[in-house]
């Protein structure tokens, strides 16, 4: 009996679907335009947009001329905040600390509290201050989400307005090896699932900090 009723309802489905395929309704909106954004255009510079929707959501923003600056920048917030250590594993970002004879380690297998890590990112949206991060880069899925502050190493090339426009970067960047997991970091760790009180840290970092390097130089000088 129980079979026979899941048949017929089946049955009654299928039927509504074919029914709906052959009698097509006629398009309520012709004239909207479906890929048009929603959005206002961003009146500020994205560098600007990005700073004021990225400190509106708790994070700390230091802008820096160039990878130097960056470097002075990471010294004096270390001492300020009193990190204890430092993890970074991304080849790119240790020869910068190596130069500079940064000390940091590699690994960790406990992620005691006051640890610091150091990443990389995707691209940062300048619409909502959120940074795009991926499973490709070199900081894997652990880095970004378990340290007491993740800072982020961006530079000015990476920023895009829209959502979008981020992940259609990271699409042209790895083409057919499409990352397995993409991340949206908006703002420090956080949740309102108690009672719908907001309560910060939750289960990721306490802090975010977004270096942005302005790489616009460097850029124009390989473009020519």
């Amino acid at each position: 009996m129980h079979e026979s009723t899941n048949r017929e309802s089946r049955n009654s489905v299928i039927k509504k679907i074919r029914k709906a395929l052959i009698h097509k309704t006629n398009n309520r909106f012709p004239g909207v335009d479906w890929e048009k954004s929603v959005y206002m255009p961003l009146t500020d510079s994205p560098e600007e947009a990005f700073a004021n929707a990225f400190t509106r959501i708790g994070g700390q923003f230091v802008f820096c001329e160039n990878d130097l600056d960056f470097a002075e920048k990471l010294l004096n917030l270390t001492e300020q905040n009193n990190w204890k250590s430092f993890i970074c594993w991304e080849p790119k970002i240790t020869e910068l600390l190596d130069r500079i004879e940064f000390p940091y380690a590699t690994t960790s297998k406990d992620f005691e509290e006051g640890i610091a890590g150091l990443t990389s990112c995707e691209a940062l949206v300048a619409r909502t201050g959120s940074i795009l991060v991926s499973s490709r880069q070199g900081s894997g899925r652990r880095l970004p989400i378990i340290p007491t502050s993740h800072l982020i190493l961006a530079y000015t090339s990476q920023l895009v307005a829209e959502l979008k426009d981020g992940l259609q970067l990271i699409r042209t960047r790895y083409g057919d090896q499409f990352p397995s997991m993409i991340g949206n970091i908006t703002g420090p760790s956080r949740t309102a699932d108690i009672e719908k009180t907001l309560v910060t840290p939750a289960h990721g970092p306490r802090d975010l900090f977004v270096f942005l390097v302005d790489d616009t130089n460097s850029a124009s000088q390989k473009n020519g």
